[in-house]
């Protein structure tokens, strides 16, 4: 993986009339390198790709592209080129000519162009399909056409703002492996843009959650889902139990009216805090041998695992295993104090 980052933001805020989309963000993006911003509607991913794009001013801020600054330069001059949801592709012309069209107003050679457009259409595995009309492709191939034709600009950064969007649950999942596929066979910078935490853990070297113009977290998809720095993230990126609980002192917690052994440090003693569990670290136990005991609500078949709800302690818990329980029935939990994550308290507005 490239140390060498390829795109930073510097202090980036963004007003829409009057009102702050971004404040203070910073980030840096390596080369080569597959990021996804994601977080939910309106938390200011897609005007940070816009930002890198060229496509929108930041009121404060910089942008650098391998380490110069570049705020006052306009899109078409950013070594960038991006992908939208609406692939905006030309319905007059075909396949070929709809990828060839950014060559030939660069007055390219005809056969350099048309050599590139071929490599390109092999690349997205639409070899063949150059005379097609544009109409007569599905949805996933007019995706492939419109990534072919911001590829064969040859940028060193592509931008893409939910590009699968408007594609169904199969074809989307055939084309996150096709993006990682092309991205890793080009070595260019991916910036991928999504609300879809599944795209995000399937695509991404790195992940940037954000909420309310501010970046929460940056990093792995292991480490944003096993190590999640707040309540938010660890919601956001899988489903979670977060429950209300007090440390009493390093490595010990209470939650659900009992005392558990944690591995989390540097709290203050009786500090109010987040207690995260993933469903499938919860385990079901006879009732004489749990701290938490409760009735189960409701089972679901969700393929590979039951996902139980059971009322404890006054919550909702969420169980995903592969024994099922029938509702109605008395169960215990119990969970390992490795799989017990301890978050500080969300300040307003973060």
């Amino acid at each position: 993986m490239s140390e060498k980052n390829i795109v930073s933001l510097r202090n980036i805020s963004v007003d829409f009339n009057d009102e702050p989309v971004l404040t203070g963000l910073n980030l840096d993006i390596r080369d080569k390198e597959f990021v996804t911003l994601l977080g939910p509607s309106g938390c200011g991913k897609t005007t940070t790709l816009r930002i890198i794009g060229g496509f929108v001013d930041p009121k404060e801020g910089d942008v650098f592209f391998d380490g110069v600054k570049i705020n006052d330069l306009p899109p078409h001059k950013r070594q960038v080129n991006t992908v939208f949801q609406r692939y905006a592709l030309f319905p007059h012309l075909n396949v070929f000519e709809n990828v060839e069209f950014g060559l030939k107003i660069k007055k390219m050679p005809v056969e350099q162009r048309q050599a590139l457009v071929r490599e390109m259409l092999d690349l997205v595995n639409l070899k063949g399909y150059d005379h097609r009309n544009i109409e007569q492709l599905s949805g996933g191939q007019q995706q492939r056409v419109a990534i072919a034709r911001a590829l064969v600009n040859r940028p060193r950064v592509l931008l893409l703002d939910e590009p699968l969007g408007a594609l169904d649950l199969k074809l989307r999942k055939e084309m996150q492996i096709e993006l990682k596929r092309i991205q890793q066979s080009l070595e260019i910078t991916f910036i991928y843009v999504t609300h879809d935490q599944e795209e995000a853990l399937t695509m991404s070297d790195t992940v940037v959650v954000m909420k309310d113009g501010n970046i929460l977290q940056v990093g792995t998809p292991q480490d944003i889902y096993n190590e999640p720095k707040n309540a938010f993230v660890a919601d956001f990126i899988g489903e979670s139990n977060i429950v209300d609980g007090v440390m009493h002192q390093d490595c010990l917690v209470e939650f659900a009216g009992k005392k558990f052994e944690c591995v989390d440090t540097g709290f203050d003693k009786m500090e109010r805090v987040d207690v995260v569990i993933r469903p499938e670290d919860l385990k079901i136990v006879p009732p004489e041998d749990a701290q938490i005991t409760g009735t189960v609500e409701s089972v679901i078949f969700k393929g590979v695992h039951f996902e139980m709800v059971v009322d404890a302690h006054g919550y909702k818990w969420i169980i995903h295993s592969t024994q099922s329980q029938q509702p109605g029935s008395f169960v215990g939990m119990e969970v390992i104090p490795f799989d017990i994550h301890i978050m500080k308290k969300m300040e307003a507005g973060r």
